[in-house]
């Protein structure tokens, strides 16, 4: 027999520490929003999120205003 093997548990995703270094101002107003998104709020703060494709895409939007590191 064989044993079938239960895929219930997620495996637990890469995370991101995004940390907001650049200011915004002069930058338009899709970038803002981009920031506001992912969830940092003043200059200085980091999140973290899950190294998601879409999360890519909007690092990859303000690449110029943050540091990515693994978190």
């Amino acid at each position: 027999m064989s044993e079938v093997k239960n895929n219930n548990q997620a495996e637990p995703q890469a995370q991101l520490a995004i940390t907001w270094v650049k200011s915004c101002i002069g930058y338009n107003e899709r970038q803002r929003r981009t920031l506001y998104a992912l969830g940092l709020r003043r200059r200085g703060q980091t999140v973290t999120h899950a190294d998601t494709p879409q999360v890519r895409g909007m690092i990859e939007a303000v690449k110029h205003l943050v540091v990515v590191k693994p978190a």
